[in-house]
């Protein structure tokens, strides 16, 4: 009688998990995709040649090889199935969601990727992308057409508030906002028209550590709005026009700094996401959303074990290591060697947050 293989048993439960809420893939590519995710997350690397190293079964190395390529390729999943992987792990009620970009260069190929994702732990997990086709900032049309595909999913009062830098300004865009009724917390530039000043002229001689806010709303882009400023360590000023209360404006604001740690999980610090060859838009949105998923698996797992073991704080303050760093390593740890403990980190993926409470993990 053949022992069974534990890593191939962890595959098959996680893609008979995905086959009950994606009824309309077949089972064999789920498997396919569970297996591949698995890889990622062991090799901490998106290059085909390196997830294949770390997938099991008795195939060589170029039919593993072949089989990643095929799952980025051809089949994968869709935006809405990353989607329905995703949101049931999200706690009820009003969420922060967050708007910025990342972009790297592969050879001559530019590859930049617009990202809108919802706070969650210590990172921002990318829920909906737009891999474009040009250099530089995005356009209003991409953005409105980027919350519109979450708002589907996701309606406007559960959002708390939408965060996102100054690159992502303008009347169109604000109006769009309003009309969602979606509350703003947006960074303007010092150039940006305030009533009939500029910003900057509404903020003089600030020094660092000031907080100023206008004493009345000011027209901001067409909207009636708050704005707050205030002046970092290093001399730069930083406004931000808000629909929140003012003394909660900065602090929300300051919670966009966690996509910059979600980008850094994703990339060089983390799984490798700019290591890939692949560059057309399609298959690089298909990655994404297996990060995306990965991502949001690493943290599920550090907070778990941070529960039994907390992260340990250095004599400066800060802890160790990140949450991201912490899950991945029980992950890693588990999914290379089989371990027991896989079944509990397969449960908190698998497992929608109103019910997490009910698990004895």
């Amino acid at each position: 009688m053949k022992n069974k293989n534990p890593v191939l048993e962890n595959v098959s439960t996680f893609a008979t998990y995905l086959k009950s809420i994606l009824p309309q893939h077949r089972i064999d590519l789920l498997f396919r995709v569970a297996y591949v995710l698995f890889g990622i997350i062991q090799a901490k690397s998106t290059r085909h040649a390196d997830i294949a190293i770390h997938l099991g079964g008795g195939a060589s190395i170029e039919s593993k090889t072949k089989a990643v390529a095929r799952t980025f390729h051809d089949t994968g999943l869709s935006e809405t199935d990353i989607l329905k992987i995703l949101l049931p792990l999200l706690p009820d009620g009003k969420l922060i969601f967050v708007m910025d970009r990342t972009n790297w260069q592969h050879g001559q190929t530019p590859i930049n990727i617009l990202a809108l994702g919802v706070v969650f732990g210590d990172v921002v997990v990318p829920l909906v992308r737009e891999v474009l086709d040009h250099r530089g900032n995005s356009n209003t049309a991409t953005r409105i057409a980027l919350v519109q595909r979450l708002l589907k999913f996701i309606p406007a009062k559960r959002w708390k508030v939408l965060i996102a830098d100054r690159e992502f300004i303008g009347k169109d865009w604000f109006d769009f906002l309003r009309l969602k009724r979606i509350k703003r917390c947006i960074r303007i530039k010092e150039s940006t028209q305030m009533d009939e000043h500029l910003a900057k002229d509404a903020f003089k001689n600030m020094v660092a550590g000031e907080v100023r806010g206008l004493f009345d709303k000011a027209l901001v882009y067409g909207s009636i709005m708050h704005v707050v400023a205030t002046k970092s360590p290093q001399g730069e000023r930083v406004m931000v026009a808000t629909d929140l209360p003012i003394d909660q404006t900065l602090e929300v604001y300051q919670t966009r700094w966690k996509i910059e740690c979600s980008f850094s999980a994703l990339k060089s610090r983390g799984l490798g996401l700019e290591e890939t060859h692949m560059t057309a838009p399609e298959r690089i949105g298909r990655l994404f959303g297996f990060l995306s998923v990965s991502l949001m698996w690493m943290i599920l797992a550090g907070e778990w074990k941070a529960r039994e073991k907390p992260i340990k704080v250095k004599k400066h303050g800060h802890k160790a290591k990140s949450m991201c760093t912490y899950g991945w390593e029980v992950l890693a740890d588990a999914l290379r060697w089989g371990k027991p403990v896989i079944q509990t980190l397969l449960a908190l993926l698998m497992t929608p947050f109103s019910r997490l409470g009910q698990l004895n993990l």
